[in-house]
């Protein structure tokens, strides 16, 4: 089975040898398979929790562990694909994983994929505050 580092090499992998348009149009790909929010998790949004305040966008984070491993319960606003896409691609690294490797979640995920300069600096800080809040709050849940 591949193990959190397997799944972000093969989607480093994906975005290699793609130009600046055709690398957003996969984050949008991605952002597509984000799952809808769970029923339950909806009036956790609507008081705010889970809020990911370091990002512009309106992003809601929920990292939870369970005996089948790490999930990444999420809802992004559908006007920023990129962001969603982005989380999307998390969730699918850490999805049923053990909880030991909540740390192997990069730092430099968005400049190994080639889209700090696609998405601009602001976009890229936000996103960085993703993947941190992501890797500590796995790291610490159970």
């Amino acid at each position: 089975m591949e193990t959190v580092t397997d799944r972000i090499d093969r989607i480093v992998d994906e975005f290699a040898d793609l130009d600046g348009r055709e690398k957003l149009e996969l984050l949008i790909d991605f952002a597509n398979r984000l799952p809808p929010l769970p029923a339950p998790y909806q009036a956790l949004k609507e008081q705010d929790a889970g809020r990911v305040h370091e990002c512009q966008t309106p992003v809601f984070l929920w990292p939870e562990i369970s005996s089948g491993g790490m999930t990444l319960i999420a809802s992004v606003a559908e006007e920023a694909p990129t962001v969603k896409g982005f989380v999307s691609m998390l969730a699918e690294a850490v999805a049923d994983r053990p909880q030991a490797e909540a740390g192997d979640l990069p730092d430099d995920l968005l400049e190994r994929i080639g889209l700090t300069e696609v998405l601009g600096m602001m976009r890229s800080r936000g996103l960085q505050a993703i993947t941190g809040r992501v890797r500590r709050e796995l790291a610490a849940a159970g």
